[in-house]
């Protein structure tokens, strides 16, 4: 048994979030009985929203590579979003966000499970990322690796190879938002470039700016060992 927003988010239809909502406006229920939240349905029920059956889909797990100048977001008004790249019929969504200038590795699925899986701060799933920058001092790396007090308070431990004067790599565990940016701000380095090259053992390689692949299972293990 599972809360009904669990599996609705499971099944790919929408978020968790979304589906709380869904839940408290009286637009779904199971087996045709109109459900509230908290209540629990099996895999075996048939769960509707708007009196539709909501079918289960197939799972889809995407590794893409983001280009700049395009926001992590499935829709927008004004600019580019990640789904102008990606053509699937699927609904998915991205699990974290890159922000506008940053490029390089983000996952998106339809698997509610696996994004908080990855998501959530007590895995520890790292990120690592490639920061170009104009000059960066070893006091300045050794700063990073100690922990870095921001307005929302100090950021944890992180790991630091500098690899040029004006280039280094970062693998931080936390993710809060644009940390990475913030950090490299607070420290007054200025920043030419910003691309995200793995998470966990997961790592971007060779894929092509703009182009998404469909994970396999020994990706998806790369990022939890």
């Amino acid at each position: 048994m599972h809360r009904v927003q669990k599996l609705l988010s499971n099944y790919g239809y929408c978020s968790r979030r979304k589906a709380e909502v869904l839940i408290e406006e009286g637009r779904v229920k199971v087996n045709n009985k109109l459900v509230t939240l908290g209540d629990k349905a099996k895999e075996t029920d048939k769960i509707y929203v708007d009196d539709k059956l909501v079918n289960k889909q197939k799972t889809i797990y995407l590794m893409f590579n983001k280009p700049i100048r395009c926001v992590t977001a499935l829709t927008d008004p004004k600019f580019k979003t990640i789904m102008d790249y990606i053509d699937i019929k699927e609904r998915i969504f991205p699990i974290g966000r890159l922000d506008y200038f940053t490029e390089g590795l983000l996952l998106l699925t339809n698997d509610g499970d696996f994004a908080n899986k990855i998501a959530h701060p007590s895995n520890e799933i790292t990120k690592t990322y490639l920061a170009g920058v104009k000059h960066i001092t070893d006091e300045q790396v050794s700063q990073i690796e100690k922990g870095v007090i921001l307005e929302d308070g100090k950021t944890a431990p992180a790991d630091v190879r500098k690899i040029k004067s004006n280039l280094v790599e970062i693998t931080i565990h936390e993710g809060k938002n644009r940390i990475i940016r913030r950090i490299l701000k607070k420290l007054e380095i200025q920043v030419s470039f910003l691309k995200r090259v793995r998470i966990g053992n997961l790592k971007l390689g060779n894929l092509e700016e703009g182009k998404y692949v469909h994970m396999n299972n020994r990706d998806i293990n790369d990022i939890f060992n």
